[in-house]
């Protein structure tokens, strides 16, 4: 027998670019994760490499909940369900189960590719659901498009959310001038879950006008979103004139900002989490924004990324 070749691929499997105008995007194939954004040469993502491991969540998909579970109990249609508890620390599930998972072109052109996945029962989520998502990007814009149908017989709880890190170019977030145009955060307890929704108007959570950051340390829940005419809310990320916007289109009413704060050098606080999200942490639990899926039902919603 002739000698066989060792296979070697990346920690993040096939790399996926897309490109058009002079904006690019890479996706990989585990967890049909968004590595990096440029616009003419510049990122306006913290990427990483081929060759790296994803690290806080950096450009990674969280279905079917994003953000935290309670003890990863929930209770649906009267049977009791227990996720695995991925964040050991405060006890929580985290972040779905897809971010680790192979997703596969079901097409791909020069400036877009739509990436598939049935996700199978798992441990406290016996539901089966065929997941699509698309990025295309043109004019210096990202724009990402989901879709969840249910393919199994029974009804099951879904919420979507993404992680990316947006960054103006500085060497850290503090000297940004944040403007996130929400009227309401979640309070929440010692091992972020919410407790309770209050309005951001007289507190240090007030960003609907341009802030500096400065030292604020952030990993909280917004909603009450305030939308401009085309039907799009814009969080912007401006330095140096530089100007990059996260956009929460259909479906997305509730996103998460981290500041970063507890990540190790040298990542602390050198981007911003913006993370949109379908709906709020703990939702199988608090149902706030949770999406109930009937069998053969489908959701769908778009958030995307564009620069100034």
């Amino acid at each position: 027998m002739g000698q066989v070749e060792p296979v070697t691929t990346t920690p993040t499997g096939e790399q996926y670019e897309i490109e058009r105008d002079g904006t690019s995007a890479v996706v990989t194939e585990v967890g049909a994760t968004l590595r990096a954004f440029q616009v003419d040469g510049r990122p306006c993502l913290e990427a990483f490499g081929a060759d790296d491991l994803v690290e806080a969540g950096r450009g990674q998909v969280l279905m079917p909940f994003p953000n935290r579970v309670a003890g990863g109990r929930y209770t649906w249609d009267g049977e009791p369900q227990q996720l695995p508890i991925t964040e050991v620390e405060r006890g929580n599930a985290i972040h779905g189960f897809v971010r680790s998972m192979g997703w596969r072109p079901r097409s791909h052109e020069r400036d877009r590719i739509t990436l598939g996945l049935t996700l199978h029962p798992q441990q406290g989520y016996p539901f089966v659901l065929d997941l699509a998502l698309t990025y295309a990007v043109s004019g210096g814009r990202l724009t990402v498009e989901h879709s969840a149908r249910n393919v199994g017989r029974s009804a099951a709880p879904f919420g979507a959310g993404f992680h990316p890190y947006l960054t103006a170019g500085t060497p850290t977030i503090d000297s940004n001038l944040l403007q996130l145009p929400a009227a309401s955060y979640f309070r929440t307890d010692e091992r972020l879950i919410p407790t309770g929704k209050a309005g951001v108007d007289g507190t240090p959570l007030d960003f609907r006008r341009p802030r500096r950051i400065g030292d604020a340390r952030l990993d909280t829940g917004f909603t009450d979103v305030q939308r401009d005419g085309d039907g799009w809310a814009r969080v912007v990320l401006t330095a140096d004139g530089r100007r990059v916007e996260l956009l929460l289109g259909r479906g997305y009413e509730f996103v998460q900002v981290f500041t970063g704060d507890p990540l190790p050098p040298p990542r602390r606080r050198t981007g911003l989490a913006v993370e949109p999200y379908t709906c709020a942490a703990d939702a199988f639990n608090n149902g706030l924004g949770l999406t109930t899926l009937a069998p053969g039902a489908e959701t769908s919603g778009a958030w995307g990324i564009s620069v100034g």
